[in-house]
């Protein structure tokens, strides 16, 4: 289904792959002009021998997109979208530009994925600049997270990945899975086009900020009588520039020796499989059997907030396609056991939800593995507790350094130095080392502090999993509580990281930074 934006580029590209796959070239036997052919005298024979010689018929072969070697070659044979030139595409051009190593760090988030998207895009007959769009929403950090809710690689918000069948519970968020927010992604923008009849740059304008809006911007600009392409409407700031950032990624990406600047290869291969092994499975575990790390496993996991699957599903697994013959036989050889049991004496005081909390796992999870339907339990009895493999903090714990680089180690807040402070009532207070903050700020111990001055220091999470900076812009009626309540923070830490405990309301159009533990705003 191709729109009329990439129609007339699309049968270019046709018409030149039609030219390229000529099977037969013909040979001019005779170059020379008139006057030399006068002059010169070629015997009969000479002349039969020649034109009845045959004619050789050379083959050209074409390798097609499928057939290259690099995934990103394979996606730019098919790019067909026109490439205006003007100030908002050759603003990110440049941006993109300038900064070359912003696409090759998204290079190596993209290798194990981008195989799977340009195959599932290819299947639907959809536009290439697509399997781009990543890159746009997300610089494909499956861990993104946004001041809108919108999450995972294609940053989808809860409301429409629940319209379009993505789950999200304690357990599990959809939108971060790699395989479900693809298909996801994919019916949204195919049921976009059809809304704008066929128009991509309309129906990438809804991607971003909603159908809704874009129809509104289009009745204005026709009961003022003025042009409805997507360059003439009033959009917000963000979705107008992002139709032409997307562009620009294409051009880029497409033209890398015009622009001077190497992306590296991805290889035309898949790089990942879906296993699915029909049970709740502990991550550990399941990297056990795959014979490879926690961190591995998990990075290729991103929907699964703590240790294990979803006990009522999803429980599918994407593994290194070279790890899933290994995974199998070692599952299989283990019984298909995806968790581990312990047997527990209930003690006094003892209730479902303490247990389920100290062994961090869920009332549900214990009642399932005990066939029970109440939440009754008798001191003096027994019962099974699923628990962790591994301990669930120190697997959240590292996934959480590995995956906060982007904050160096962990994120970064800034430190107003008050009367009596001293880097050593500082470390103590802020829980890091004098050495870390000398460092951090390029500081000699010998060296006072002044009032007022401003520290930069690197904080960790202190509950593990998956840290982003959320830039969030305030609104009317909105207070410190009901924004920490919404990104599951706690209101000191919100007052801490912004100074504003000085503060006694919050002004609307302000703008907050918060640390968001992505694992814990699925629901």
């Amino acid at each position: 289904m191709k729109s009329r934006f990439f129609l007339a580029s699309a049968l270019l590209l046709a018409g030149c792959q039609i030219t390229n796959t000529t099977n037969t070239v013909e040979e001019q036997t005779n170059t020379t002009n008139k006057n030399e052919e006068a002059s010169v005298q070629v015997p009969a024979a000479s002349v039969q021998e020649e034109t009845t010689q045959p004619v050789a018929i050379e083959k050209v072969i074409v390798a097609t997109p499928q057939d290259q070697d690099d995934v990103w070659k394979r996606i730019t044979m098919q790019l067909t979208a026109d490439i205006p030139e003007n100030k908002r595409v050759k603003y990110y051009r440049n941006w993109y530009l300038r900064y070359p190593g912003h696409l090759k760090t998204v290079a190596g988030r993209a290798e194990p994925f981008l195989y799977y998207i340009t195959e599932e895009i290819e299947k639907r007959n959809l536009p290439l600049e697509l399997a781009l769009l990543p890159i746009v929403e997300s610089s494909f950090d499956q861990f993104a997270y946004s001041h809108g809710r919108a999450a995972g690689l294609w940053q989808i918000i809860p409301d429409t990945g629940r319209r379009f069948g993505l789950e999200q519970n304690w357990w599990y968020d959809g939108r971060r899975d790699v395989v479900e927010s693809t298909q996801a992604a994919l019916d949204l923008l195919e049921y976009l086009n059809r809304k704008f009849d066929g128009d991509w740059l309309h129906a990438l304008a809804a991607y971003n900020t909603g159908e809704g809006r874009v129809f509104r911007a289009i009745r204005k600009n026709k009961a003022a009588g003025k042009p409805t392409d997507f360059w003439s409407l009033d959009l917000p700031k963000e979705t107008s520039g992002y139709v032409p950032k997307l562009l620009a990624v294409a051009d880029v990406i497409k033209n890398q020796k015009k622009y001077g600047i190497a992306i590296p290869a991805i290889p035309n291969e898949p790089a990942v499989e879906l296993v699915k092994p029909g049970t709740q499975m502990d991550l550990a575990m399941a990297a056990s059997y795959a014979g490879m790390k926690l961190k591995d496993l998990q990075n290729l996991n991103p929907a699964y907030n703590h240790w294990a699957t979803s006990p009522d599903g999803p429980n599918h697994l994407l593994l290194p396609i070279d790890k899933v013959d290994h995974f199998n036989s070692q599952f299989a050889s283990n019984g298909r056991q995806g968790m581990k049991v312990v047997r527990y004496k209930v003690k006094s005081g003892d209730t479902l939800s303490v247990l389920a909390q100290k062994h961090k796992t869920t009332t549900k999870q214990i009642q399932r593995a005990n066939n029970m339907s109440g939440s009754n339990i008798r001191v003096g009895r027994h019962i099974l507790i699923p628990v962790a493999m591994q301990d669930g903090e120190s697997i959240s714990a590292q996934l959480a350094a590995r995956t906060q680089k982007s904050h160096g180690s962990g994120y970064r807040t800034t430190y107003v130095v008050k009367s009596g402070d001293s880097l050593w009532t500082i470390a103590r207070s802020e829980k890091v080392s004098i050495d870390q903050i000398t460092k951090w700020n390029g500081l000699s111990k010998n060296k006072p502090l002044r009032i007022g001055q401003k520290l930069t220091l690197w904080k960790n999470s202190t509950t593990g999993g998956v840290i982003r900076t959320v830039y969030y812009k305030v609104r009317s009626g909105d207070n410190l509580s009901a924004i920490a309540q919404r990104y599951k923070v706690k209101v000191s830490d919100l007052v801490k990281w912004n100074q504003i405990s000085g503060q006694k309301y919050l002004k609307p159009g302000q703008k907050l930074k918060l640390y968001v533990d992505v694992t814990k705003v699925s629901v």
